[in-house]
């Protein structure tokens, strides 16, 4: 049977996941190998040094720089708090004496006898690591951060903003192709991760955003929605650090377009589920996809399924989408893959594939022209 091999994304009822949060610099992990861990737990800890602040005692206390360390009340490694009186100066036959007190908290890091500065380091910034995923820890890496593992079904989209966020899955549309507008958008959906189906309007993302809801999936956005809610153009760099208060994950496009049936199905059979979402997106090297992870339960019927495979393999049978005109959205099985190359209608020759999509239609594109709906 021909095969070859393309990327795509991974829309599965079962799937075994891993996932590895770490910490920016060493600290404490808080969890060992075998551990169930909830998404919202806490599994690693460190303290950030706080923020310095330079204070210039020698023109404080107008005197020479050499002067200020015996004026001083407190010495390097000191706990200060703000308005503490830290120096007074000597005055004039011991009187008319100068209190100078800090204007920060925090501690004395160095007090220089060359410029007459005082650095005061404010105090530790915690930095936690959640778990993310509800699953087990398999691995440990010391003074780092852990591995975790579950079965999941797990769904990529095409593109999304805003970081990593934890809630119940809601569905507001019926249909596939039915757009995600304001008036879908109610008070009880605070705290959930609301499904829509085709476009998601700005009007509808803002509704979101002030009832408090955590993520919006849907099929496609407007860019012009996108940049209105943004308040700026997007760049090529990693989303995933806007602070609009709820991420956003496109599953197909920008546009009207309708959700892909299976992608819909699997988050409709998920409704009431918790689960994770990371809009978290890199389109250059180093592809990064945002995410929608369910942890199975025990008494999923897809926690009993086979795992699906996830190796990249386009052979006959597989689901792909196309990515480019005139067919771009279109979604079905993999009919046949010809050897030869083939004469297309820019009349360069390329290697293809024929596909059945969704419509009954069999469609023959270039194999560059489709990404593997993987699952």
């Amino acid at each position: 049977m021909a095969t070859a091999y393309t990327p795509g994304l991974k829309v599965t009822s079962h799937l075994k996941h891993r996932v590895r949060r770490v910490l920016p610099i060493a600290g404490e992990v808080k969890v060992k190998v075998g551990d169930k861990v909830d998404c919202r737990d806490i599994v690693a800890e460190t303290f950030m040094p706080g923020d310095a602040t330079p204070i210039n005692m020698a023109n404080k206390l107008s005197v020479p720089p050499g002067d200020v360390a015996e004026l001083m009340q407190k010495s390097a490694g000191d706990k200060i708090e703000q308005d503490e009186v830290i120096a007074v100066t000597k005055g004039i036959f011991g009187f008319f004496k100068t209190e100078y007190k800090s204007p920060v908290s925090g501690t004395i890091e160095s007090i220089s006898q060359v410029t007459g500065q005082m650095i005061v380091r404010g105090k530790p910034l915690p930095v936690q690591v959640a778990a993310y995923l509800t699953g087990e820890v398999v691995e440990v890496i010391e003074n780092e951060g852990v591995v975790i593992e579950a079965d999941v079904s797990f769904i990529q989209g095409i593109f999304g903003i805003g970081g990593e966020a934890f809630g119940t899955l809601r569905m507001a549309c019926e249909k596939p192709a039915d757009p995600l507008t304001v008036d879908k958008i109610t008070p009880d959906m605070k705290d959930q991760i609301i499904i829509g189906g085709g476009r998601m309007t700005g009007d509808a993302v803002r509704k979101a955003i002030e009832v408090g809801a955590v993520a919006v999936v849907s099929a496609g956005m407007d860019d012009q929605d996108l940049r209105d809610i943004l308040g700026f153009d997007l760049g090529v760099a990693i989303t995933g650090s806007e602070k609009i208060g709820t991420s956003l994950i496109i599953t197909e496009g920008f546009g009207d377009i309708a959700m892909a049936n299976r992608t819909f199905e699997l988050l409709l059979a998920n409704e009431g589920h918790d689960a994770a979402v990371n809009g978290a997106t890199q389109i250059r090297a180093g592809v990064m996809r945002p995410e929608i992870v369910i942890p199975l339960r025990e008494e999923d019927p897809a926690a009993h399924a086979p795992e699906a495979a996830m190796d990249g393999l386009l052979q006959v049978g597989t689901w792909v989408r196309v990515i480019r005109d005139p067919y771009f959205g279109q979604i079905g099985k993999v009919n046949s893959l010809p050897p030869e190359p083939r004469a297309l209608g820019s009349e360069s020759r390329a290697r293809v594939l024929t596909v059945n999509v969704e419509s009954g239609e069999e469609i023959t594109v270039p194999r560059a022209n489709v990404e593997l709906i993987e699952g």
